[in-house]
Parts: C-alpha cells; sequence; structure tokens
C-alpha cells in the first residue's frame, strides 16, 4: 500500500514539475530593455536586451494615452497600445496597457482574441456591450453591458469583443497579462488572409455559398490596431 502511494505522489510531483516548467521563467536581472540592434544584445524572450548601464528613463515611458483615438473607419473604434514595441522596458514582465476609443451608435472592437493574454478592461466613458465566447464544444457567450467604473475579463485566448450601444462616445482602458499579447481578429484572419483561404474550405466551413465567400474575400478588412 505504502508503495502505490509513494507511486501515485511521485506522479503527482512529476506532472506538477512539468506544469511549472511549462511557464515562462521570471526575469534573471531587474531590467531587459528591448532593442533592434543586435550587435551588444542577449536575446531574451522574443527581443534583444539593451545594456542595463545603458538604459534610461524614457525606455520606462510612454505619453498620449490621453488623446483619443481615430474611430473614423470601417469598424468604429481605434486601439491604442502600449505594449513592448512602445515601451522597450516592458520585455519580459508579461504585461501591458491598450485604449480602446468607441464612436457612438455602434462603435465596435470586432471579435477578436489574444492568444497569449488574459484581458481586463475597464470602461471610463460610455456604455458599452461586451462579452466572449469558450471554446468547443459549449462554445458559451457570457455577456454584460458595462458603464463608467464596470471592469470585466476576458480569459486568454477566448473570441471577444466591445460594442457601444451608447449614443456618446466611449472610452476603455484594458491591461493585458503579457508584454506582446498578439491579436487575431476573426473575420479579417478568416476571409482577408494573404494568401486567401480556398473559398471551398470557407464556403462549407460557415456553410455560406462560394460566390458571397469570394464576396467577403474580396472587401478590405479594417485594422483597428
Amino acid at each position: 500500500m505504502k508503495g502505490v502511494q509513494f507511486l501515485v505522489a511521485f506522479v503527482l510531483l512529476a506532472l506538477a514539475s512539468k506544469l511549472v516548467s511549462a511557464s515562462d521563467p521570471g526575469p534573471l536581472q531587474d531590467f531587459c530593455v528591448a532593442i533592434n540592434d543586435t550587435k551588444d544584445g542577449v536575446f531574451v524572450n522574443g527581443k534583444f536586451c539593451k545594456d542595463p548601464k545603458l538604459a534610461t528613463a524614457e525606455d520606462f515611458f510612454l505619453p498620449g494615452l490621453n488623446i483619443p483615438g481615430n474611430t473614423s473607419n470601417q469598424v468604429g473604434s481605434m486601439v491604442t497600445p502600449a505594449n513592448v514595441q512602445q515601451i522597450p522596458r516592458l520585455n519580459t514582465l508579461g504585461i501591458s496597457l491598450v485604449r480602446i476609443d468607441y464612436a457612438p451608435y455602434g462603435g465596435l472592437n470586432p471579435p477578436h482574441t489574444h492568444p497569449r493574454a488574459t484581458e481586463i478592461l475597464v470602461v471610463v466613458e460610455g456604455t458599452l456591450s461586451v462579452g466572449f465566447v469558450t471554446s468547443n464544444t459549449d462554445n458559451r457567450l457570457f455577456t454584460k453591458v458595462l458603464y463608467p467604473g464596470d471592469v470585466f475579463v476576458f480569459p486568454e485566448g477566448m473570441i471577444h469583443f466591445q460594442f457601444n450601444i451608447g449614443s456618446t462616445n466611449a472610452v476603455a482602458f484594458a491591461a493585458l497579462s503579457s508584454q506582446n499579447p498578439g491579436v487575431i481578429t476573426i473575420a479579417n484572419a478568416v476571409f482577408g488572409s494573404d494568401p486567401a483561404i480556398n473559398p471551398d474550405v470557407l464556403a462549407n466551413a460557415f456553410q455560406l455559398d462560394q460566390n458571397i465567400v469570394k464576396q467577403l474575400q474580396s472587401r478590405f478588412w479594417w485594422d483597428n490596431n
């Protein structure tokens, strides 16, 4: 009996250690300022690091998130990011931020997913209808109407959206659990891929006439990021 208990404990410990090793390791230095010049850099988490002695306050700083984004586009929204591309010091820290502006009467941040991050969003102006859909086979929709001060969480990898149902501009800020969360806008990826996906594939997948698929593929799919 003791042998069986030891074996079970050993297996559980092995599984636990495997799960731990699957996550990103913690940084081994105070900071890693991302740079594009590889001459004097060390490659860490997808970016080359500046020599810490050469870091400045500007590497930790980004102005301008008080400036509204231009929502005069097909979807009526604009995402202004503050990730490792804009703030090099975010490299290895596992966090980033976005400002999202929505036009009145239907400004939409279209259904999309972040493959590497959970998102927590707070509304500061306006009224938003938000939601996300769980994975197969449930495909369950969680949705809520948000007002200023309300917070909503979109789990990592889940398809989600925000839609302005009010008559005024709306503004939200969202934090993401990655310095480089990535974004896949569903319609853009499916109907605007380069090269295009075979129309037969999409016609069968969406149960649509092939001519409708070709019409959708011929459209310009706006990227609000």
